[in-house]
């Protein structure tokens, strides 16, 4: 049994982190803050620290309370927009937050650390799917202070040996297939869950945001990856910390349209979605696929919830068994 710490792991991503690496029984304690995580989403066998990692002090107590044989670190701000509208909140929090962290697991001897990264440091990439050698150059101050965590991450292995994996994904989408976790966002800004309240009636029409886009059905294509999946990629790419750090980019491999998942909510659900088109948003590129065949051939990763409908169906059941959230 091996002794993990998971910052967010209050979080849609960290959460579902937790709950695989309980039911592989090991150690969780999770340090949250739960500003946008969720103190239900935490599982019971899981210790929670309700801190800040701004809190320097709290978090050399945590980690001065050892041994920890890695740290995943998930807590972030993580809207693109409101990023643009406020870029030093989110590079203090982020990158600046980040830093301290892995400044602190040096400091207490811990070798072995995850970042959640983002498909977000590319901007709007040169060649589509994105694998690992486009070159970087985000198009928010969001993907710059996960960018600037990355290159923390390398300085810290080059000149204290600490090995790190990097792993940078698009949309996280699905739920827990047991139904012991979902997605709860205040404000919600994700697709599926957008499409998946409008077909229940629980929100008015969607916007879909232009419809003149150079793709099948002129709408813009995104790469959607099973939160479950997202949590097996996170738990092999520590694996191979063994030997070395590691920098993924994550994808599902194939794109799906906003019609795309506008025809899977209504064929999952049995509901027609209320929508209309719009005008293109600024900034939005057509298509955003990232590859994962480095991780794929290095190990051994493949995603068990590929298919859109199968994302959705999960989804939607943690919609209907609750339809206020956590608060629930």
């Amino acid at each position: 049994m091996a002794r993990y710490l998971v910052t967010g792991g209050a979080g849609y991503v960290g959460s579902h982190l937790v709950l695989a690496l309980l039911d592989a029984g090991h150690d969780v304690t999770v340090y949250d803050n739960l500003r946008q995580g969720h103190r239900a989403a935490v599982p019971a066998a899981a210790r929670l620290i309700e801190a800040d990692i701004g809190n320097t002090q709290r978090l050399d107590v945590v980690l001065a309370d050892g041994p920890w044989d890695a740290v995943f670190h998930f807590a972030a701000l993580s809207l693109v927009g409101e990023s643009m509208a406020k870029p030093f909140l989110y590079l203090m929090e982020n990158a600046a937050g980040g830093i301290r962290l892995i400044e602190a697991c040096i400091h207490h001897g811990i070798t072995r650390f995850v970042l959640s990264s983002t498909a977000a440091l590319f901007g709007t990439p040169k060649r589509i799917p994105i694998d690992e050698q486009e070159g970087v150059d985000p198009g928010s101050p969001y993907g710059e202070s996960k960018y600037m965590i990355e290159r923390a991450l390398y300085w810290a292995g080059e000149i204290h040996g600490l090995r790190s994996a990097c792993l940078r994904y698009f949309n996280a989408a699905g739920a827990d297939p047991a139904g012991r976790a979902g997605e709860d966002h205040t404000p919600e800004t994700h697709l599926i869950p957008l499409v998946i309240d409008a077909a229940l009636g629980r929100r008015p029409e969607i916007a879909v945001f232009g419809q003149d886009y150079p793709t099948p059905d002129g709408t813009c294509i995104r790469d959607y990856i099973h939160v479950t999946d997202l949590a097996d990629a996170h738990i092999r790419a520590l694996a191979r910390l063994e030997e070395t750090s590691v920098t993924y980019n994550l994808g599902n491999g194939a794109g799906h349209s906003v019609m795309d998942v506008i025809g899977a909510v209504e064929r999952v659900s049995g509901r027609k979605v209320p929508y209309r088109v719009t005008a293109r948003r600024p900034g939005d590129p057509a298509v955003l696929v990232a590859s994962s065949d480095r991780l794929r051939r290095e190990t051994g990763w493949s995603p068990a919830y590929a298919a859109l409908d199968d994302i959705v169906r999960t989804a939607l059941a943690w919609r209907e068994a609750h339809p206020g959230g956590y608060g629930d």
